[in-house]
């Protein structure tokens, strides 16, 4: 890969990570590998904003160094101290030991304890700028979008937008504008960062966006730190930023389950055909054989979930557990939900489900369906009928 000139005298020097496949650990599936976006801006001082994850650094610097020598820095942004953007920042640092650096005041205290260094850094605060000759770079606080350290900076003469991590996606590419590839892909691998990500944080977004748009800002562009820049026309991930934020749910129920001897199945597919009878998208994951990002991101958008588990132990299967706690932690407010599975001598798994759902804001359609064994024709229909009632 090479750098990529994204706007006259401003170039993208990130770096492309094709092989990896899981982030923050193990929480988050990336199967399109991912991009660290950096962006160098040529003026009468050189300006880097944000830099790459540390085993990148290399990348980082050589494209740098194919448009000005690496050591030239007059300026360093630093947007968000996640290590995927400023792992490389020592290394940047070593080479331009008397370059400035800008960051909020959480940022620096960050930088710190990641570091055990004192670099000279500036700190910034909404309504804050700098003149680098030709150019403004203007910052805006944008803390928990999506830690408290996290900014946005603004290039009014560019009409550029660079905010880090919103607005990015986990994809890696040769391109690097999002009008280059499936616009569908990319708008999905975007809701699945909102969702299992930035979707605790709604509210805070909205504020976000709202003050944006009362600044007036002039935007034609934004280059994000993850995946594809947008531009011509951004207000389609924008726009997306809205709906998702006001929680807009689509005509669609997800169903996810696990089975020990497929009773929890039978009961999942008839609640599937009921969900279709009343005229919903349904959408079917057994949870032990699908990847629990994408099932978060389609009950993201979901009217309403059903979870379902035989009983083990007098609780769930080990495996429906751990997709329960991640709706915790990311609500699921304003969607509905029921709980259904089979069941031996004694249930439990039902009420583990109920008492989640309710943990992560869903509201109860209708108690627990349940069935002892294996389901009858009876109770299969028992289970279509309820379905769409629900849905009625």
């Amino acid at each position: 890969m090479s750098s990529v000139q994204i706007k006259p005298n401003v170039y993208w020097v990130g770096a492309v990570d094709w092989n990896i496949r899981t982030f923050h650990g193990p929480a988050y599936s990336t199967p399109r590998g991912t991009t660290y976006n950096a962006y160098l801006v040529v003026d009468d001082q050189i300006t880097l904003v944000d830099t790459v994850y540390g085993p990148f650094a290399e990348d980082l610097i050589r494209h740098i160094g194919e448009i000005i020598d690496p050591s030239k820095i007059d300026n360093v942004i630093i947007n968000h101290i996640e290590s995927d953007h400023i792992g490389a920042f020592p290394e940047i640092m070593k080479l331009n030991p008397k370059a400035k650096v800008y960051a909020t005041a959480n940022a620096e205290k960050g930088i710190k304890k990641l570091f055990f260094t004192d670099y000279n850094i500036t700190v910034v605060k909404t309504g804050d700028s700098i003149n680098t000759g030709k150019y403004t770079f203007s910052f805006i606080e944008a803390p928990m979008l999506h830690w408290p350290d996290s900014m946005f900076t603004y290039i009014s003469e560019l009409k550029l937008l660079l905010p880090n991590d919103a607005f990015g996606q986990h994809y890696a590419s040769n391109f690097r504008f999002a009008d280059e590839v499936d616009l569908g892909l990319v708008m999905f691998e975007a809701q699945k960062y909102y969702a299992n990500i930035l979707n605790p944080f709604s509210r805070l977004v909205l504020k976000k966006l709202e003050e944006v748009a009362e600044l007036g800002l002039e935007i034609d562009m934004i280059a994000p730190s993850h995946g594809f820049i947008w531009r011509g026309n951004p207000e389609v991930i924008i726009e997306a930023y809205q709906r998702w934020a006001q929680g807009a749910a689509e005509k669609k129920i997800v169903i996810a389950y696990d089975t020990m001897w497929q009773s929890t199945a039978k009961l999942a597919h008839a609640l599937l055909e009921g969900v279709t009878d009343a005229g919903y998208r349904g959408i079917l994951y057994q949870i032990s054989k699908s990847d629990h990002n994408d099932i978060i991101t389609n009950i993201f958008d979901a009217r309403g979930v059903f979870i379902g588990s035989p009983t083990y132990y007098n609780d769930t299967l080990t495996t429906v557990s751990p997709l329960l706690d991640e709706l915790i932690g990311l609500k699921a407010e304003g969607k509905f939900g029921l709980a259904f599975g089979s069941q031996g001598w004694a249930g439990g798994a039902a009420k583990t489900i109920e008492a989640k759902l309710k943990s992560a804001g869903v509201e109860l359609a209708a108690p627990a369906f349940t069935v002892k064994w294996v389901p009858t024709e009876e109770e299969l229909d028992q289970a279509r009928s309820l379905a769409r009632s629900i849905l009625s």
